[in-house]
C-alpha cells in the first residue's frame, strides 16, 4: 500500500506548482527588469508586451466585457497584420462571452429517451476577421481579455526545468527544482487586449 516513491511524488508536485506560477507570471502585468545583485531577473509579461492594439471597455471606469469591445479588438489585430485565433479570458468573462447576443437564445438537445440538456455555452466566436477559440484561464485578470496569435508568441526556456539533489540531512533528501525562461511576443501588433472590464 502506499506510493513506490514518496520523493517522485513530491518531486511531480513541486513541477506542476512551478507551471502554475509560470502560467500566472506569463498572464500577468509584470514588468521585465534586468536585475542585478541580489535581485533576480524579471520577464515582461503579456499584458505590457500589448501596446499597440489596446481596447478600453470603460471610459475611465471599469464597465462591463461587451461583444462590440471584441469585434473592436479583432479589427485592430486583424487590421495591423494579425490572424487571432484565441480568445483568453477570466472564468467570469467567459460566462460574459456565452451572453454575447450571437447566442442568447439557449439551445437545447430533446431527446425522447434521455435528460433534456440545455446548452448555454460559447467555446468558439465567429468574427468578421476568422474564428477564436474561447479559452477561460482562472490565473487571467478579470480586469482583461486578450485577443492572441498563438504563433506569434511563446515561451522560450534558458534553461529547463532541472531537479538537482542537495546535501543529505539526516533521512531527510532535499532537491532544488528550478527553470529560467521568458516570454518570447514575435509581432505586438499581432495580439489585441480589452481592459477596464468590471
Amino acid at each position: 500500500a502506499g506510493r513506490t516513491t514518496e520523493t517522485a511524488y513530491q518531486l511531480a508536485k513541486a513541477s506542476s506548482e512551478l507551471k502554475r506560477d509560470m502560467e500566472s507570471i506569463l498572464l500577468s502585468n509584470q514588468t521585465g527588469g534586468a536585475g542585478g545583485t541580489g535581485t533576480a531577473r524579471t520577464l515582461k509579461a503579456i499584458q505590457q508586451w500589448l501596446t499597440t492594439n489596446v481596447v478600453t471597455a470603460g471610459d475611465g471606469a471599469d464597465t462591463a466585457f461587451l461583444e462590440e469591445n471584441l469585434n473592436e479588438a479583432v479589427l485592430e489585430a486583424y487590421t495591423a497584420g494579425g490572424e487571432p485565433s484565441m480568445l483568453l479570458v477570466s472564468p467570469s468573462n467567459k460566462q460574459a462571452v456565452s451572453k454575447f447576443a450571437g447566442i442568447a437564445e439557449q439551445r437545447f438537445q430533446a431527446p425522447s429517451n434521455k435528460p433534456t440538456t440545455i446548452v448555454a455555452t460559447a467555446d468558439i466566436y465567429m468574427s468578421d476577421f476568422g474564428t477564436l477559440s474561447v479559452v477561460p484561464d482562472r490565473f487571467l485578470d478579470n480586469s482583461v481579455a486578450l485577443v492572441l496569435d498563438p504563433s506569434m508568441a511563446s515561451v522560450a526556456y534558458l534553461r529547463p526545468f532541472k531537479k538537482t539533489k542537495l546535501a543529505k540531512t539526516g533521512d531527510s533528501e532535499k532537491y532544488m527544482m528550478n527553470v529560467e525562461y521568458t516570454l518570447v511576443v514575435k509581432n505586438e501588433k499581432a495580439h489585441a487586449m480589452i481592459n477596464e472590464i468590471a
